[in-house]
C-alpha cells in the first residue's frame, strides 16, 4: 500500500467521523469500539493491508502510548477546576490510593494463586491493569471546567491519578524479577520508587504549571503580550513538565497531571468576573481574531480564555490520538498468542475486583450508591495499561511472560473497549436524567 492510498483511507474516516460524531453520541457505542473494529479489519484477520507486529514495534508502541496518556493526563487536569480544598477530590484520591493499591493487590493474588506467576510478574499484572484510562474514559468524565458532578469528578480524576501512582507497583514487579533495584527489603524503592518519585512529579508539574500560567497571565495583562499560539503553550508545558519530573527521577504522568491542575487552579484564583467564562466562549467563537484577541488580554478575561484555549486544543490532539493508538492495537490483535485463563481472567478483574475494591475505597464517602455503582464498573482499561506493558517489555521482561502477560492485558483491554463502549451511552444517560428528575422535584426557594 502505497502512501496516497493510505492518504485516502485515513481522509475518509477523518471526514466520515466529522460527519457522524453527534450521531454516534447518541448510539449505544464508542468512537474507540469502531477504530478496533477498523484495526481489526485492516489486518491480517481482515484485508491484510496492515499487519503490525507487537514485538518487533515495542520501542514505538511504548513512545507512541506514552504520548497520547500525557496529553490526556494534561487535558484530565485542565477539567478539574474545583479548588484544591473542596472535599470532592477526596473521591480521586480514594480511588487512586486506597482503591489501585488493592486492585494491584487481588490481581498479583490471582496471578499467583491461579494463573501460576511468579510474584514479580503477578504484581506487575496488577500494576499494568489497575489504572483506570484517561484516554478512553472521556464519556464519562468531565465534559466542561464548570461541571461539579461527583461521579464525572470522581472518573476524571482517578483516571488523571493513577496512571502515575500505579508506576511504583510497576517497578516493584520488575524488582522482584530482578529487572530494577529495589534494595534490601524493598528500601530503595519505598524512598526512591515511591516517595521521591511520587512527590517529584507532583511537585514540579504543579510549579511548573503555576509558573507558566502566571507568567503568561501576566506578560498578557501587563504588556499585551504572548498572545496567540495557545497549542504551543499547551504542549510545551506538557512537554517541559515531562522531562523535568523524568530528569529529577519523578514520575512524568503524575507531573504532567499536576500542571494541568495547577494551570487550571491558576485560572480560578486570578478570574475577577463570574461572567467571565460566557465571555471567553464568545470570543472564542468570534471568526474575527481580534475580538479574541482582545479577550486574551483583558484583565478579568485572561485567565479563562487561556485555560479554555488550551483544554480545546488538547481534546482535539488527544481525539486524534485516541484514533491511532486504537486502530492500531486492533491491527496487533493477530500476532497475538491467546491465554485460554483470559476467558474466566477478565471478568473476574472487570466484576469482582474492580468493584469489590471501589466500593472499598470509597467506604463512608460523600457518595451515593447509584454513583458508587457506576464508578464501580466504569474501571476502564485501555492505553495506560498497554504503555506499562510495553515499558515492562522494553526493560527486560523475559519472553515467556511478555507473552502471557500481553494475552492478558490485550485481552482485559479490548473487552473493556466492547463492554464499556455498549454501556456508557444508556448508563450515563438514566443517570444524568434521574440527576434532572431530583433537581425538578427538590423545592425551591
Amino acid at each position: 500500500m502505497d502512501f496516497a492510498f493510505w492518504s485516502v483511507l485515513v481522509g475518509l474516516l477523518l471526514i466520515f467521523l466529522a460527519l457522524s460524531g453527534t450521531v454516534l453520541s447518541r448510539l449505544p457505542l464508542s468512537t474507540a469500539m469502531l477504530y478496533l473494529v477498523i484495526g481489526l479489519v485492516i489486518s491480517p484477520l481482515g484485508l491484510n493491508w496492515l499487519a503490525p507486529d507487537l514485538r518487533e514495534n515495542k520501542l514505538l508502541l511504548e513512545r507512541l502510548t506514552e504520548t497520547v496518556v500525557l496529553i490526556s493526563l494534561f487535558t484530565a487536569g485542565l477539567k478539574l477546576s474545583v479548588r484544591l480544598r473542596d472535599r470532592r477530590w477526596l473521591l480521586p484520591l480514594r480511588l487512586a490510593l486506597t482503591s489501585m493499591v488493592l486492585t494491584v493487590a487481588a490481581v498479583a493474588a490471582v496471578g499467583t494463586v491461579l494463573l501460576g506467576l511468579p510474584l514479580g510478574a503477578a504484581v506487575l499484572l496488577g500494576a499494568i491493569l489497575a489504572p483506570t484510562d484517561p484516554v478512553l474514559a472521556s464519556d464519562v468524565q468531565v465534559h466542561r471546567p464548570g461541571d461539579r458532578d461527583k461521579l464525572r469528578f470522581a472518573l476524571t480524576g482517578e483516571g488523571g491519578l493513577n496512571d502515575g501512582t500505579a508506576f511504583p507497583f510497576v517497578m516493584l514487579g520488575l524488582g522482584l524479577l530482578g529487572l530494577h533495584e529495589i534494595g534490601g527489603w524493598g528500601w530503595r524503592w519505598l524512598a526512591v520508587d515511591v516517595v521521591w518519585a511520587v512527590a517529584a512529579g507532583l511537585g514540579g508539574g504543579a510549579l511548573l504549571g503555576a509558573a507558566i500560567g502566571r507568567l503568561v497571565l501576566f506578560l498578557r495583562r501587563e504588556h499585551k503580550e504572548a498572545v496567540g499560539l495557545d497549542d504551543f503553550l499547551a504542549l510545551g508545558l506538557i512537554a517541559l513538565a515531562y522531562g523535568v519530573a523524568v530528569l529529577l527521577h519523578g514520575y512524568g504522568f503524575l507531573a504532567v497531571f499536576a500542571a494541568g491542575v495547577a494551570l487550571r487552579q491558576v485560572e480560578q484564583s486570578e478570574s475577577r468576573d463570574p461572567a467571565a467564562q460566557r465571555a471567553v466562549e464568545q470570543a472564542a467563537a468570534n471568526p474575527n481574531f481580534t475580538a479574541a484577541e482582545a479577550a486574551a488580554v483583558h484583565p478579568r478575561h485572561a485567565p479563562a480564555f487561556m485555560a479554555h484555549a488550551v483544554l480545546g486544543f488538547n481534546q482535539q490532539v488527544e481525539r486524534i490520538g485516541e484514533l491511532a493508538i486504537v486502530i492500531t492495537i486492533g491491527a496487533l490483535l493477530w500476532a497475538v498468542e491467546w491465554d485460554s485463563a483470559a476467558w474466566w481472567f477478565v471478568p473476574v478483574l472487570l466484576l469482582v475486583i474492580r468493584p469489590v475494591a471501589t466500593w472499598l475505597g470509597l467506604l463512608g464517602s460523600q457518595s451515593s450508591a447509584r454513583q458508587r455503582g457506576l464508578v464501580a464498573w466504569f474501571g476502564i482499561r485501555g492505553i495506560g495499561s498497554l504503555y506499562y506493558l510495553m515499558y515492562a517489555i522494553n526493560r527486560g521482561l523475559p519472553d515467556p511472560l511478555a507473552t502471557q502477560l500481553t494475552a492478558l492485558t490485550l485481552s482485559v483491554v479490548v473487552t473493556s473497549i466492547f463492554v464499556h463502549g455498549i454501556s456508557v451511552t444508556p448508563l450515563m444517560s438514566a443517570y444524568e436524567h434521574a440527576i434532572e428528575r431530583r433537581a425538578r422535584r427538590a423545592p425551591r426557594g
